[in-house]
């Protein structure tokens, strides 16, 4: 599974989701609602971009 980090530096991890936004693990980046955003900073989803 792929990580997101945020230009605030925060990492979304599909493997591990985001449980305090009800997001399971396993829920892949772009399955993310269009609401989501980043719990350090508050930017959305196009504020992130994929990592190897």
């Amino acid at each position: 599974m792929a990580k997101y980090q945020c230009m605030c530096g925060w990492i979304y991890d599909e493997d591990v989701g985001e449980p305090p936004q009800n997001i399971p693990p396993g829920t892949k980046f772009e399955e993310l609602p269009d609401t989501f955003k980043c719990p350090q900073c508050g930017l959305g989803k196009n504020a992130f971009r994929k990592i190897e």
